[in-house]
């Protein structure tokens, strides 16, 4: 008995001190708390200037784009002097403004001077008459032969028997060049006027029953009468699908390899994206992209 008592303690003290050689078991690990992210610094707003300076067939494409950049950004201020494609070009190398505007591809001895085209749309030139005039189609030729001074009366084209009068653009003017170039008339023409605005051949022409002239489409009001060429009348599916003879790219210039400001690069950017296409379209001209 005294043996089954004392056997008995021993496996009581055994288990007592098993027991307390065990370690308590430790609380879960509290979870970390989550690391807070620092709120996003809002985007500067853009400001500052956009000066432009050049071709004034470019007036109503670059005008629209111009304001629908300024009510987009309101700090940002857009200035456009249309003083023609030469001057344009010559302000943008002189550093007169950020971009150049030319209504002709820049020539080879512009961009060894250091100047960047990029074709911003495509123009068709209107050739026009005043809307008395009934005469509605003009081969090139004919046009050609008119502006040599070749063909002086409107009766050899099938008009009236009346003088034509011949109505062009100022030398350097963009316009002038593209149609010269096109019509391959280049310093053979017998200008009676050379006028150094787009309004004011339309305007000229509009007041004169014998006289024709020759503007950008997307300038052509209906006080003058734009005719046929080789059967293709001026339009924008014309030009588009290339039909329609007699047309030139809008171009913007800038300076080689010089970095425009932040508010001149920003409306670069925007006006040679698609987002542009809706306003440059409503312009009466297509995009180059």
């Amino acid at each position: 008995m005294k043996r089954v008592i004392c056997t008995l303690l021993c496996l009581a003290m055994a288990l007592s001190l098993a027991a307390c050689g065990q370690k308590p078991a430790e609380a879960p690990a509290a979870a970390a708390p989550a690391a807070t992210q620092a709120p996003a610094a809002a985007p500067a707003k853009l400001s500052g200037t956009v000066s432009t300076d050049g071709s004034t067939s470019m007036e109503k494409v670059i005008g629209a784009l111009g304001e629908a950049f300024m009510e987009a950004n309101s700090d940002v201020t857009f200035t456009y002097n249309p003083t023609g494609s030469g001057s344009g070009i010559q302000a943008v190398q002189e550093g007169r403004c950020d971009i150049g505007l030319s209504s002709r591809a820049l020539k080879d001895e512009e961009k060894a001077a250091g100047l960047t085209e990029t074709v911003l749309c495509y123009d068709g030139i209107a050739v026009i008459v005043n809307p008395e005039n009934t005469v509605e189609d003009l081969t090139l030729e004919q046009i050609a032969a008119i502006y040599t001074g070749e063909i002086k009366n409107w009766s050899e084209v099938g008009g009236a028997d009346a003088e034509i009068v011949l109505i062009g653009r100022e030398a350097g003017s963009g316009t002038r060049s593209g149609f010269e170039e096109i019509v391959e008339v280049k310093d053979k023409c017998q200008y009676r006027q050379e006028l150094s605005s787009t309004g004011d051949v339309i305007t000229t022409v509009a007041q004169n029953p014998g006289a024709i002239g020759y503007a950008s489409l997307a300038s052509v009001k209906d006080t003058v009468k734009a005719v046929k060429v080789g059967g293709v009348a001026p339009s924008e599916a014309a030009v588009k699908d290339g039909t329609y003879a007699i047309q030139r790219p809008f171009v913007l210039a800038t300076k080689t390899g010089v970095q425009l400001g932040d508010a001149a690069q920003a409306f670069f950017d925007y006006v040679t994206s698609a987002d542009a296409n809706e306003i440059i379209v409503a312009a009466g001209v297509v995009p180059a992209n």
